[in-house]
Parts: C-alpha cells; sequence; structure tokens
C-alpha cells in the first residue's frame, strides 16, 4: 500500500509542479518575445512616455500593447505582477526534490559505485551545494567580468561546468542532474525574488509618489529576466533528463548534460534574435547538427554501458561470492529479479531495448535490490507494469511471492 501511495503523492506534487513550470516559462517567453518586438510609436505617444508599442490578434480580438519609458502619468488601480508562477515553481519543485530525493535518497540520489554517503550527509551536501552555486553566480554577476557579454557567457559555462562535475562526483547520475536543474532553478527564482520584484516595487513607488524614476533597479531587472530567459531550455533538458538513462549514466555524463544545456541555451538565442526582427537560421541549423552529431556519438558502438570500477569477470566473481553469503529469502527474491528484471536492471543489459539501466536501478547484487525494494515493490507488484510490457513472462505467482520475500 505505502510504494503505491508514495507514487500517488509523488505524481500529484510533479503534476503541480509542472503546471506552475508551464505558466512560469510562457511569461519568460511571452515578455521577451514583447519586449523584443515592440515598435517605435508614433508622436503623439511618444508625447504621453510610451517608449513602445506592438498590435497582435488572437482569440477573435485585437490587443494594442504599449511600453512606457517610465511609467505612466497616473498609477493605474489594477496592476497585474508576475511573480506567483515563478514562486509556486520553486516550492513545488523543492517539495518534490525532498520527497523523490531526499526521503527516497537510497535509491535515486546515493549511488555506492560513484560514493557511498548517508543520507543525511548526501542531502546536506545537495543543500550545500545548491547553495553555492547561487552564491557564485551572484558574484560574478559583481564583477568586472559581468561587463562584457561573451566573457560573462564563458564564465557562465565553466561555473556551470564545475558545478555539474562536483554533483556527478557525489551523487548518482539521475541525482546529479536534477540537482544541476535546482541550482538553475534557484538561480532564476533568486533573480525574481531579490532583484526583478524589489526593482519593480521600487518603480512603482517612485511613480505613485510623483517622482523620477530611477532607471538602475529596471535595468537589472531586465538583465536578470534575460539570464532567466536563456536557462529555461536547459532546465527543461535538465527536469526530463531522468526519463533518459543514456545521458546521465554516461561515463561523462556532465560533460554530455553540459553540451545538451550550452546547445540549448543556443537555440533558444535565435528564437530571441528572430523576436528582435534578426533572422539568423544558422544559429538553429548548428544548434541541431550539434544536437545530431552529439547523439550520434554516444549512440556509438564503442561509447556503450556505464562502466563500473570492476571489470566484467571480477563483478561476476563478486556477484557469486555474495550471493552464497545471503540467506534463503534474499537468495531466492534475487534469483526471481536477476531472471525477470535483470534483462535491463543490470551493468550490462542484454534487452535490444534498454542497452543501459532505466532509472539508473541497476539490480546486479542484494545491496542494489535493498537501495530499491519500495520501488521494486510498487513497479513489479503493485502496479505490475514491470518487467516492460512483461517481456521477461514474469507471472503473477512470482509476483505475490517477490513480495513476501522482499518483504521478510
Amino acid at each position: 500500500m505505502w510504494p503505491q501511495f508514495y507514487e500517488w503523492i509523488a505524481l500529484f506534487i510533479k503534476w503541480f509542479h509542472v503546471i506552475s513550470a508551464i505558466a512560469w516559462i510562457g511569461a519568460s517567453f511571452y515578455f521577451t518575445w514583447l519586449d523584443n518586438s515592440l515598435e517605435e510609436p508614433p508622436k503623439w505617444k511618444k508625447d504621453k512616455g510610451i517608449k513602445g508599442d506592438l498590435w497582435a490578434v488572437h482569440g477573435g480580438g485585437f490587443y494594442e500593447v504599449a511600453k512606457y519609458q517610465a511609467g505612466p502619468e497616473q498609477m493605474p488601480q489594477t496592476l497585474h505582477w508576475f511573480k506567483w508562477e515563478a514562486y509556486t515553481t520553486w516550492l513545488t519543485g523543492s517539495v518534490l526534490l525532498i520527497w523523490m530525493y531526499y526521503f527516497n535518497a537510497q535509491a535515486y540520489l546515493i549511488d555506492p559505485r560513484v560514493m557511498a554517503l548517508s543520507v543525511p550527509v548526501a542531502v546536506a551536501m545537495g543543500i550545500a551545494l545548491v547553495a553555492l552555486g547561487v552564491v557564485c553566480y551572484e558574484l560574478l554577476l559583481r564583477t568586472k567580468i559581468a561587463t562584457t557579454k561573451s566573457v560573462f557567457v564563458l564564465a557562465l559555462v565553466i561555473l556551470a561546468a564545475v558545478f555539474f562535475y562536483a554533483f556527478t562526483s557525489v551523487f548518482s547520475g539521475r541525482g546529479a542532474f536534477i540537482h544541476m536543474g535546482v541550482l538553475i532553478g534557484t538561480i532564476m527564482v533568486n533573480n525574481v525574488f531579490y532583484k526583478i520584484i524589489p526593482g519593480q516595487r521600487k518603480m512603482v513607488a517612485q511613480i505613485a509618489n510623483g517622482e523620477s524614476v530611477d532607471p538602475a533597479p529596471g535595468l537589472e531587472g531586465k538583465r536578470r529576466s534575460i539570464h532567466n530567459n536563456y536557462f529555461t531550455l536547459p532546465i527543461i533538458f535538465l527536469m526530463i533528463s531522468n526519463h533518459y538513462p543514456m545521458v546521465y549514466q554516461h561515463p561523462q555524463n556532465w560533460l554530455v548534460g553540459l553540451c545538451i544545456m550550452v546547445i540549448s541555451a543556443y537555440i533558444r538565442h535565435y528564437f530571441n534574435l528572430k523576436h528582435s526582427g534578426v533572422s539568423k537560421p544558422s544559429v538553429l541549423i548548428g544548434g541541431a547538427i550539434a544536437m545530431l552529431l552529439l547523439a550520434l556519438g554516444l549512440s556509438w558502438p564503442t561509447q556503450k554501458k556505464l562502466s563500473n570500477n570492476l571489470s566484467e569477470d571480477t563483478a561476476i566473481l563478486e556477484s557469486r561470492r555474495s550471493i552464497n553469503d545471503l540467506k534463503d529469502h534474499q537468495r531466492q527474491a534475487l534469483q526471481i529479479i536477476s531472471q525477470r528484471c535483470g534483462t535491463c536492471h543490470s551493468s550490462n543489459p542484454t534487452d535490444e531495448v534498454f542497452t543501459i539501466a532505466p532509472s539508473g536501478a541497476i539490480f546486479d547484487s542484494w545491496e542494489d535490490v535493498e537501495r530499491w525494494k519500495p520501488n521494486i515493490i510498487a513497479r513489479a507488484v503493485e502496479t505490475a507494469d514491470m518487467p516492460f510490457l512483461n517481456k521477461t513472462e514474469m507471472s503473477d505467482n512470482e509476483r505475490t511471492q517477490l513480495k513476501q520475500l522482499l518483504s521478510q
């Protein structure tokens, strides 16, 4: 009952998180498009302080949108703010991180093949690295490096590489990719909370009091908004990466992930240029070619499967030794799992489709089974959706027996 209930709660949290993220990313895309698409207004609008305007048609009607240079002469009674999309996305994402990766750290976050960690240490390291990454980003913005766009972008890539490598050096591949996404998401919401919204509040207060508007907070808010806009495609990739073990289980997973992040941001650059009236299809084509070459390189037969510290023969020998030390119910459970699940969930899968263990779940030893026990019961017994399409013909009797054996 509990494993299935755990999955239901995870589903609702993730559902809420995705809905919030769509709203936030949609707002980011829309306002960046809006800002880049503004045209020079007629004189009578300029005289009213309007910087740019545009006309749009949607939903069976016409829209006239105008952006003021500073602000209107009188503050409108109703002013729409865009902040809770960001806050709700981060809050639901944090709850999801805790529920999936911290409460179930032994399965999704900790991988003894990478580093043997206790749950409290792993959780503390995850939080500390994310917080440190946000601090490093803030410090970088306060250096002269941030004044030169190309140098700043290079510095951001290097910073991302350092933290991506750090995450993959201590966590499972799946846990590392999610924490890299959490780091970027936290930087984005920090931009909203720490600079964008306070700057807007200051501007609104100055206009309401009839004061001249200080442009500095607005310019800083716009800079942070642009950063968030370029972060959107990389973070979307990181958040869906848990479905693709060939990426996060690769021996150089941090480098693979970093390349996809850079390509994603580069592709986003094409759309931002296009909305500004600059058409550079070479950017989009270049990004697509880079992605294709990366996929071909990772799929090449010589780039195969997650390497272990032990050779295959040594691993088999160690596995036999460990089996001899098991209790009867453990040995029987491992035998069923090896026969019905091992074609996919092993260091060297034999399945033609799943050549890398899905979700990074490897059941080579009883220690592996212990890590994934709740998930095995939930998927192979309660919902019975595993093995996938029941390729290995796991019977109902075996499912019942496996639950009894794993419950001892």
